[in-house]
């Protein structure tokens, strides 16, 4: 065989199917080259989902008339000074999008330069670039991509419908958004208007709600809170949402570095261990965060599309990311949903009935009275005397009986059910979940006496050994120490395996050999362990379960009152261990509003 150079056309082709994978992909390029141009008003307009036309107008500096076929030439780039790769302040700097776009679809730039007298126009079709010819103009830049893959037809069997392609074009732009508030985004599809996001202004924690609820949707603003933290250079601010305001997957978690959206292992990790013992397994929490790192500390040059990072100091990272998350949760761990508020109020209004039962409940309230068969098939039943007692004491509170006004989860007034406990707040009723409260509760207590005595350990009468791989044994044996602390005693036994000497007695039983893999695993997945701990909170949790107080036993009123006050007192209270709420809040207007007294 003999070596040969591959023509440039060739080479540009090659370097599109890493760079535009999808329509998704161009528009994300030709947005943030607009951002880096500092553009103020961006506006964006497909046909076909992006395949057929991508159009993106911009308000930014322009490219002057000599720059033009440079900025289709490859790795030509005005974003990158010197020659050192960590030293990037804009989302672009590799110089690859344009070239690769137009090797593979019909591209057309006209371009006016800030401050210049004439505009300018450039085509460059499947590769092949045509002359810079005069055209009208406003200040600022026009890209119109057409056809996308037309040169590459085997591409095209590879994307999806119109529809699925336009959503993720739309997530782009609603990612870039969030980042940059202090810039306009307009989004049309064939005609029609889909995203408007006007600026922005004022302090982020204030404006940055408003940006948020147009993506994510109204009342969200009711249920995050503000997350920040600084440490070493490295900074973190944001939103997360609080635990009970889930989604059924991790679409809605937006992660920045820089303002540079990115779906990073590690981040993602952080922000499932921070909510590990608030969510059910199967939900995901809602965040943004953006990070800022010095240049040097992060390379962002892993990927040609840009969307992954890596850190010099992953693990201060992670401690700067958790920590702020875990402070900003704890300060309102006592905080549910207004979601799990508004689901009640919807169920109870007549409209949430199924039409033929609500039309039954009418005729059976204002057209006639029962018949006298339904009085004699349904007897009334007589009270038991335990519960004539207990329901005497619930209509009659002694005098110690707490004063609703004086707690923020009120005093209780009834249980229903021998389930749910009513109680009376100043601002209206809360009914709480008597077994999901306790195991929360329970749960807690738990976790704290772990933590003030440690974790218990059971040394093995034989030693096991695990063989591993050199890799995996020594990520474990670098964190000898943290296993130690959680109970888990390890020692070095050859190069390529270990001893477990001891292991968490609240393991009991346990397959060793499969939680040491099962650590190593998640220590290359994450860079830190989660299995040993997930473990841990799965025993935690079992135990709570079964040592909190039942669905179905009888509360008297000083024991409800005594669980109130405790989950007033306990962190994570608003939500039990599996991510369900443990009450729902009405306030009275909302009461008000049912009966139609507002």
């Amino acid at each position: 065989m003999t070596i040969r150079r591959l023509p440039p056309t060739l080479v540009n082709q090659i370097a599109a199917g890493e760079v535009i994978e999808r329509p998704a992909s161009a528009v994300k390029e030709l947005v943030e080259n607009a951002i880096d141009a500092g553009a103020t008003d961006i506006d964006i307009a497909l046909e076909g989902g992006g395949a057929q036309l991508i159009r993106v107008r911009d308000n930014g500096v322009g490219i002057t008339r000599a720059e033009l076929p440079l900025a289709v030439e490859r790795h030509a780039t005005s974003k990158l000074m010197g020659e050192d790769l960590l030293a990037i302040h804009y989302l672009g700097f590799r110089g690859e999008a344009l070239p690769s776009i137009g090797s593979v679809a019909r591209l057309a730039i006209t371009s006016r330069a800030r401050g210049a007298a004439d505009g300018w126009r450039i085509l460059v079709e499947a590769g092949q670039v045509g002359e810079v010819t005069p055209a009208a103009i406003t200040e600022g830049t026009l890209i119109e991509v057409r056809e996308l893959f037309y040169a590459v037809p085997a591409r095209l069997k590879f994307l999806k419908t119109a529809r699925s392609e336009l959503h993720q074009v739309v997530d782009v732009i609603e990612r870039l958004a969030m980042a940059h508030p202090d810039i306009r985004f307009r989004l049309s599809h064939d005609g029609r208007s889909l995203r408007d996001f006007p600026v922005v202004t004022g302090d982020w924690f204030a404006a940055g709600p408003v940006r948020l609820e147009k993506i994510l949707g109204r009342g969200l603003a009711a249920n995050i809170v503000p997350v920040e933290g600084e440490r070493d250079g490295l900074k973190v601010s944001g939103f997360a949402g609080l635990p009970t305001y889930h989604r059924a997957t991790s679409q809605a978690q937006y992660l920045f570095v820089n303002r540079r959206p990115v779906r990073d292992r590690l981040l993602l990790g952080v922000v499932r261990a921070a909510y590990q013992d608030l969510l059910a397994r199967d939900r995901h929490p809602v965040v943004a965060l953006f990070l800022e790192v010095p240049t040097e500390a992060v390379d962002v040059n892993v990927h040609p599309a840009k969307a992954e990072v890596r850190f010099r100091d992953a693990q201060a990272v992670r401690g700067l990311l958790l920590g702020s998350l875990k402070a900003a949760l704890h300060s309102v761990s006592q905080r549910a949903a207004t979601t799990v508020a508004d689901s009640a109020l919807a169920a109870f209004t007549p409209e949430a009935l199924p039409q033929q039962r609500h039309a039954a409940m009418q005729h059976a309230f204002y057209d006639s009275a029962p018949p006298a068969s339904l009085w004699r098939q349904a007897p009334l039943m007589p009270f038991a005397p335990a519960a004539r007692g207990s329901l005497a004491r619930a209509a009659a509170p002694p005098d110690t009986e707490p004063v609703a006004e004086e707690f923020p989860l009120g005093a209780a007034i009834a249980q229903l059910h021998q389930t749910y406990i009513v109680a009376q707040t100043r601002e209206g009723l809360v009914i709480i979940d008597q077994h999901a409260a306790h195991e929360r509760l329970m749960y807690e207590k738990f976790k704290a006496s772990m933590e003030r005595e440690g974790v218990a350990r059971q040394a093995l009468l034989i030693p096991e050994p695990v063989e591993l791989e050199e890799a995996a044994l020594e990520r474990l044996m670098a964190r000898q120490e943290e296993w130690a602390m959680l109970g888990l005693v390890l020692e070095a036994f050859g190069d390529r395996a270990l001893l477990v000497r001891e292991i968490p007695a609240l393991l009991g039983d346990t397959d060793v050999a499969g939680l040491v893999r099962d650590l190593a695993d998640d220590l290359a997945l994450y860079e830190t362990g989660m299995a040993l701990a997930d473990r841990l909170e799965a025993i935690l949790s079992t135990m709570a379960c079964h040592g909190s107080v039942r669905a179905g036993r009888r509360l008297t009123r000083e024991e409800m009152n005594a669980l109130l006050r405790q989950m007033e007192a306990t962190p994570y209270s608003g939500q039990c261990n599996h991510g369900r709420p443990t009450y729902v809040a009405l306030k009275r207007s909302e009461i008000e509003k049912l009966f139609g007294r507002r």
